[in-house]
């Protein structure tokens, strides 16, 4: 799984000009999954991004997590994550898992992170083309892949 994460003032997902999901203070997780993702994956990202401090402290200093600004989430499904760029200028997304099972791991790692948090996860439409607003706080961007924890 590889995700960017922004740390957001406020963000909303919407479609046909719908807003199906939105957040205040905390965190926007845009979800890759790849075929080789597993629970395993799911579970260490999750926990990962549940406890990931990088929001200021009293002291200005990115030490706090989500926890301590009760702050919420909002995961959008991101097939794109998996952009192989390396022939041409169209890129393949070969990488990225098919939908049926990209959506099943999406399902499974918002529930994951609910669990993890013990907060509500919003959630954009799963394969459906979606407008994301972000008011992206720092800015702050971090990517993560679970393929890659060293």
């Amino acid at each position: 799984m590889r995700t960017v994460i922004q740390r957001a003032k406020n963000a909303l997902v919407s479609v046909d000009g719908k807003t199906i999901s939105s957040i205040g203070p905390g965190l926007l997780v845009l979800l890759g999954v790849e075929p080789a993702d597993t629970q395993e994956d799911i579970e260490w990202l999750a926990g990962k991004i549940s406890r990931l401090r990088i929001f200021a402290d009293d002291n200005g200093a990115m030490n706090w997590s989500i926890h301590e600004i009760d702050g919420e989430f909002l995961v959008v499904s991101q097939f794109t994550l998996f952009a192989n760029t390396r022939k041409g200028n169209r890129p393949s997304f070969l990488e990225a898992a098919p939908p049926d099972l990209a959506e099943k791991r999406y399902e499974e790692f918002c529930l994951q992170l609910e669990r993890e948090s013990g907060r509500n996860v919003g959630r954009g439409v799963f394969g459906a083309h979606m407008e994301i607003s972000l008011v992206n706080d720092g800015p702050v961007t971090i990517w993560i892949d679970s393929k890659k924890r060293a």
